[in-house]
């Protein structure tokens, strides 16, 4: 089993399991070997590091917590 398995619900994987996964990859872990241990796609990574930059101001768009649910 590895760390992605059993944690995608009905709304995706939670908050503080996408924070880790990105400062993974900030840390200097490519994206591919970081979505290949964890058993998660490498689009749902650049997905989250997309939205984190919308977050943090670095990217235009809607920020999360005026995303559409």
């Amino acid at each position: 089993m590895t760390l992605g398995e059993g944690l995608v619900g009905r709304r995706g994987y939670p908050p503080e399991f996408r924070r880790k996964v990105l400062d993974l990859v900030v840390g200097g872990r490519s994206v591919a070997d970081v979505a290949r241990d964890l058993g998660i796609s490498t689009e749902s990574i650049y997905t989250w590091r997309r939205q984190d930059r919308v977050d943090r101001g670095l990217a235009p768009g809607l920020t999360s917590g005026r995303r559409p649910s």
